[in-house]
């Protein structure tokens, strides 16, 4: 679960692995600091979410100057359309569409991880699905 929620943030199979890793780290070297142990998915998938976040600002600083072929063509045809229409979502409905449906957490935990209500998390998805319905049948 961790994994599929660093990929929809990275897109990169190594980055993701480092962020879960890292994660997991940072979770039980901070363990003393979660207050109610059964927020402890959202707790950690919050500490996961962060650390993809650094890794996107330290990619910034760095410019890719060659993609290895394995890794351009390593998906069937379909899903790589999928993956770069979420790509293509604005951040916000974005981070909706990979908690949601690649992490799979429920409404209310995603509105708790992104500190959103609800009703605002269901609006986004709805409206994410449609965008995501569209782009793909262009």
């Amino acid at each position: 679960m961790l994994y599929r929620v660093a990929f929809g943030y990275l897109h990169d199979e190594i980055k993701s692995l480092d962020a879960v890793d890292e994660a997991i780290y940072q979770g039980y070297a901070h363990r003393h600091d979660l207050r109610e142990p059964k927020y402890l998915k959202t707790w950690v998938t919050r500490i996961l979410i962060n650390e993809c976040y650094k890794i996107i600002r330290n990619d910034k600083r760095v410019i890719n100057m060659e993609i290895l072929p394995e890794e351009a063509f390593n998906s069937d045809e379909y899903s790589m359309y999928i993956k770069h229409a979420v790509k293509n979502l604005p951040d916000d409905l974005r981070k909706i569409i990979v908690l949601r449906y690649y992490g799979g957490f429920t409404i209310s935990e995603t509105a708790e991880i992104l500190g959103i209500p609800e009703g605002t998390v269901s609006t986004r998805s709805r409206k994410a699905l449609e965008m995501l319905r569209l782009e793909v049948s262009e």
